[in-house]
């Protein structure tokens, strides 16, 4: 008996397999903090948290996210302006930046997309389109 070459069964355009992000979350609740961490590291991410502005720009650099889950409404600056300042200081190397917020007006999106924003997500929110979305960035194709 003769043996057939393997033939792969896959087709060439198999959709990626996500890959493990690491996500900052940014939000003054620290409830909302701990449940969105929890919900991500569930899906296989990693993730740190953050509580102000300061605490993004201590965490930035030693954790070096993927992906940024930013609270609009902060303590001490709004998150319009970290966007941008992210946006100065990385350019196109910056981490995806996602909006999570209540700030949810027509006028809110618009300026979340100004300041560098790549998505917006208005509170309350479905975890599971959130978690979509994250998987959507992890695979590299952006819903």
């Amino acid at each position: 008996m003769t043996s057939q070459p393997s033939v792969s069964k896959f087709p060439s355009s198999a959709p990626s397999v996500p890959r493990s992000l690491r996500v900052l979350v940014v939000d003054d609740e620290r409830d909302t903090v701990l449940m969105l961490s929890t919900l991500l590291r569930n899906e296989g991410h990693e993730t740190r948290g953050a509580g102000s502005a300061a605490d993004v720009w201590r965490l930035i650099d030693a954790f070096d996210p993927d992906v940024v889950l930013l609270d609009i409404g902060l303590p001490d600056r709004s998150g319009y302006e970290v966007a941008q300042e992210l946006r100065k200081r990385f350019g196109e190397q910056r981490p995806k930046l996602i909006a999570v917020t209540a700030w949810n007006k027509s006028s809110d999106r618009i300026l979340a997309q100004i300041a560098g924003f790549d998505h917006h997500v208005g509170k309350p929110y479905d975890p599971n389109t959130l978690l979509a979305l994250v998987a959507s960035l992890a695979t590299g194709h952006e819903s």
